[in-house]
């Protein structure tokens, strides 16, 4: 009984989203996607995550089954992919990223698009500067602790403390703390 539910509100959501995701697919503008993401991000409860899912499902790169998205959380980019089982916290925000599967990440977190996303040139307003915009992998079954900015790739299973500011790239099985982050241990090694 509990499946034929999910499959019922999976079905309800994607004829919700549909004029949505056509809406973005017909004009491809980041603008559209992005309106759409946000306004969808402040529905709140179990139904806003199967809206953001059904929308997601048919607009980013990729996007696998049985992820949860909390209220107030968007992807800012319709590159992105995330794998199957990943849960997402209220108010966070991904842009250009791949996430691995069985990924928790946790609330007001920050995914960004690699850590070059703005630049500065001397004489010109920086709200006008060219950034560049790089894809952050996060690895699979990493916990990304609340509060936590993230602008450089995780390896698979790292475990990252609330409040930490990744700016360099960390490998597999890392515990990872502070601002700037550090490794505190390598679970292989306990």
């Amino acid at each position: 009984m509990k499946r034929a539910l999910k499959t019922f509100a999976r079905i309800i959501s994607s004829i919700a989203t549909f004029p949505l995701v056509i809406a973005y697919t017909t004009t491809r503008k980041e603008s559209v996607f992005i309106t759409f993401a946000q306004l969808l991000s402040f529905i709140p409860s179990t139904i806003g995550s199967y809206l953001r899912s059904a929308y997601y499902k048919r607009t980013l790169s990729s996007y696998g089954d049985m992820i949860h998205i909390d209220f107030g959380s968007y992807f800012s980019h319709p590159e992105a992919s995330v794998g199957d089982n990943v849960y997402i916290g209220a108010y966070t925000i991904i842009g250009m990223s791949k996430i691995g599967r069985l990924t928790t990440i946790g609330s007001q977190v920050s995914i960004l698009s690699g850590k070059n996303q703005h630049h500065i040139e001397l004489g010109m307003p920086i709200q006008n500067s060219k950034g560049q915009f790089t894809e952050t992998i996060i690895g699979e079954n990493c916990w990304l602790g609340n509060h936590s900015i993230v602008m450089a790739d995780l390896g698979q299973q790292c475990i990252v403390g609330a409040g930490s500011v990744i700016t360099k790239p960390f490998g597999d099985y890392d515990v990872i703390a502070g601002n700037p982050a550090r490794t505190i241990r390598n679970l292989q090694s306990i």
